[in-house]
């Protein structure tokens, strides 16, 4: 598949994924919902954001400046070909 070149459409799937974030989150706490899931389940997002800006931004800026990823499984093969 090709690489999306309008601005537009790139929003929209920026704005698709929020909505299918927040319908999969919410059907989860809808499903058994409780502070201590809600909880959990922020700390997962928040987490897995953390390690998104780790991959991309904090290995590129800081660690190996002259490696540039083009996605998650590129961050993957660099990890293991570094050891």
């Amino acid at each position: 598949m090709p690489d999306l070149k309008s601005k537009r459409l790139i929003v929209l799937k920026g704005w698709l994924f929020l909505l299918a974030g927040l319908l999969a989150g919410g059907l989860l706490l809808f499903e058994n919902l409780s502070w201590r899931n809600g909880v959990l389940l922020a700390i997962c997002v928040w987490c897995f954001c953390r390690f998104y800006y780790f991959a991309f931004y904090v290995i590129e800026h800081y660690v190996d400046p002259d490696f540039k990823y083009v996605g998650l499984w590129d961050f993957v093969k660099y990890r293991l070909r570094k050891k």
